[in-house]
């Protein structure tokens, strides 16, 4: 027989829309899409279910809504700058993005469903249209812009994805993987295959093990930005 000390205590104060995206983001930093559950967030809260569902709705719902303000708040942080270059706008959201799942994991799947799924999402316009406006910048003609801001768009989300655990594409395998076990374990592998048939892999070996994850991730921005400029 449940007594009332056993119940879970219920908040005397009013939660708001804030105080469950908060909770939210704070199980998912924790332990990813699958630690977000309604028993996780009426615990977290103290609060009954039906309290999370009338601010967010429904799960996936929650998830759009922690993903948005993620992002929103990424962005804001490197808002646009008067007189700077293109280019430099271009790799200030593209870091604000690189750096907002380096320390949400998680995100890089929501943000690539955002992208998918929901085009017409805030998510989606915000971030095409803050790499937009700088194409058009650059000179692109204007019948290329669609294709130049998607080729970064795709570059930058598969380029962060690649550093953050994909929940859901990682069954099976540990949630957090050593950095430098990874790499040393790769070019050991790498170094055993026959140098004759792969001479590309074995030339690129040290350089693969020894790769600043930021450094190449702003390297490739500087590709595809200087292959934008020959459309010129």
């Amino acid at each position: 027989m449940t007594t009332r000390a056993d119940r879970p205590r219920r908040r005397n104060q009013v939660l708001s829309r804030e105080q469950v995206l908060d909770a939210a983001i704070e199980l998912l930093d924790s332990g990813g899409e699958g630690a977000l559950t309604v028993r996780a967030m009426t615990e977290r809260l103290a609060t009954g279910s039906g309290a999370v569902y009338h601010h967010v709705g429904t799960r996936n719902e929650l998830l759009d809504a922690a993903t948005e303000t993620i992002v929103a708040a990424a962005l804001a942080a490197k808002p646009h700058q008067t007189g700077a270059a293109p280019e430099q706008e271009i790799r200030a959201v593209a870091l604000a993005l690189f750096d907002a799942i380096a320390e949400h994991r998680w995100l890089a799947t929501r943000l690539t469903l955002q992208i998918v799924r929901n085009p017409a999402g805030p998510v989606t316009v915000e971030v095409f249209e803050r790499i937009g406006r700088q194409v058009g910048a650059l000179g692109v003609p204007r019948a290329s812009w669609f294709n130049a801001t998607s080729t970064l768009v795709h570059y930058i989300l598969g380029a962060v994805s690649q550093h953050a655990r994909l929940d859901g594409d990682t069954a099976g395998e540990p949630s957090d993987v050593d950095r430098e076990e990874f790499f040393n374990a790769l070019s050991t592998t790498w170094r055993e295959l026959d140098a004759e048939t792969y001479p590309f892999m074995h030339a690129i070996v040290d350089q693969a093990k020894e790769h600043d994850d930021r450094e190449q991730f702003l390297a490739g921005i500087a590709i595809v930005l200087d292959g934008l400029a020959r459309l010129r």
